[in-house]
């Protein structure tokens, strides 16, 4: 077989071969030789993040007369491809990388110098006229680009994909809570027998955790805002223009819609990670929540016939590969996995958050990575519980009535009027007998008829 067609690419550390067809250069080709597991790629919206950073500190080079005008044309055009996704198979750079992420900054600054350079010459690939680093990544560092391109990524994941996921999700619980609401039931604590409830006030428990949930992931993004653009290397801001940040964040913030800000202080902003910390926090509070609700709902609708069955949870496919007629619940199990996976993030985002020494965070790459998985997975999970099983759960209210009548809980009601010990007594009796706490008070005669009905209202 012929060997695939290569180029010659130039660095400060000498020649590289290419593949002929690459956009990335020599720097690229290092790095990528070079990395753990390179099979694990960044999530393209980081890509896409950073790739916004470029196309505005091209249009603000050029308004400061930093970039001559047809070369930031060129890189605004080629920014604008990357962020389209016409060049996701050119970012060959795994996770595993150097800490700072100046690899995958690298792989970017050459691909769209490759673009823009192709754009104007017709060739794609080299150093001339637009240059990856004096040009493409003029005014930045990968120490305040790689920050703000996770800010930046993340922000956006959260207010177009998760924040409506767990909305559709809160409806779908309040609508269920609404349709629920005369339907009793018996409550349970310690996995045992208590007092009565009805379904709908279940479910607006259930409800009311997401909205919560929305409202920390909201407050986490608020921090988020805060780029650390415009401190380039250890946050003194060398070599960038003291209006490039502002400037180029305005036109981010307005691209995306989102407020984006200048950091307060560039040196926080760049040696710590702590927005992001503080930001996985809140997804494993939501993926802890979504837990408790997808267990609940395997609980509740587990039978049909030989478990609780309170509610029936939509079919949606064979269960089992050796009993014929079993069905799982599946998606409540999918979501249970997923919010693993989130918690697990955390941990690795927590422990990466330790990483910042003095005035960079060398674990960049690894926080991006769990981040932004973890966005994706909870919009994912939150929308596909809502709509292929929240959606069209129906309570079996035959079941939740038996339930509610065989309860020995129900003796509860019985305190007031008899005390404590007595009442006890009763559900012992109950017990005992197998027979209904109605049953054995209608036995004794102790209470009317009446009297019993309106005790064991609860």
């Amino acid at each position: 077989m012929n060997a695939p067609s290569t180029r010659e690419e130039k660095d400060t550390m000498g020649v590289v071969r290419v593949p002929e067809a690459a956009y990335f250069g020599a720097q690229t080709q290092r790095a990528a030789d070079n990395v753990l597991c390179p099979e694990l790629k960044l999530p393209t919206s980081l890509i896409r993040a950073l790739a916004l950073i470029k196309r505005a500190g091209a249009e603000v080079n050029r308004a400061l007369g930093l970039l001559e005008p047809r070369l930031a044309e060129a890189i605004t055009a080629a920014a604008d491809e990357v962020v389209r996704g016409n060049f996701d198979d050119q970012f060959i750079v795994g996770v595993f990388q150097t800490g700072s992420g100046t690899s995958t900054n690298m792989n970017l600054n050459e691909v769209i110098a490759s673009r823009a350079n192709e754009l104007l010459t017709g060739r794609k690939g080299g150093r001339s006229p637009v240059h990856p680093n004096d040009h493409v990544n003029l005014g930045q560092s990968s120490n305040d680009a790689v920050p703000s391109a996770i800010h930046i990524a993340a922000g956006i994941c959260l207010q177009r994909q998760l924040i409506p996921a767990l909305q559709q999700l809160q409806r779908a619980l309040a609508a269920k809570s609404r349709e629920f609401a005369d339907v009793r039931k018996i409550g349970r604590t310690h996995l045992q027998d208590a007092v009565p409830m009805s379904l709908g006030q279940e479910f607006s428990g259930y409800a009311r955790q997401v909205e919560l949930g929305i409202e920390r992931v909201q407050a986490a993004a608020s921090r988020l805002s805060e780029l650390a653009l415009g401190g380039t290397a250890v946050g003194t801001g060398v070599n960038a223009h003291p209006r490039f940040a502002a400037e180029a964040i305005a036109l981010i913030a307005q691209q995306t819609g989102i407020g984006f800000r200048e950091a307060e202080n560039h040196f926080e902003a760049q040696g710590a990670r702590d927005a992001a910390v503080e930001t996985s926090g809140a997804l494993r509070t939501v993926a802890v929540s979504l837990t408790k609700i997808a267990n609940d709902l395997r609980w509740l609708g587990s039978g049909p016939r030989c478990g609780l069955g309170e509610i029936v949870i939509p079919a949606l496919q064979p269960g089992s590969s050796i009993m014929p007629g079993k069905v799982n619940p599946v998606i409540p199990e999918a979501v249970i996995q997923a919010a693993a996976q989130v918690v697990g993030n955390d941990a690795t985002i927590a422990l990466s958050g330790m990483g910042g020494n003095f005035e960079l965070n060398t674990m960049l790459p690894v926080i991006a990575y769990n981040l932004l998985q973890s966005i994706d997975l909870l919009a994912a999970a939150a929308l596909t519980l809502a709509q292929k099983c929240i959606s069209g759960i129906t309570a079996d209210r035959e079941a939740c009535a038996a339930a509610v009548e065989k309860s020995l809980a129900l003796a509860t009601g019985l305190v007031p009027r008899l005390g404590y010990d007595r009442a006890a007594a009763v559900a012992k009796a109950a017990y005992d007998s197998g027979k209904t706490v109605r049953e054995v008070l209608l036995a004794e005669g102790e209470l009317s008829a009446a009297e019993i009905e309106a005790a064991l209202k609860l």
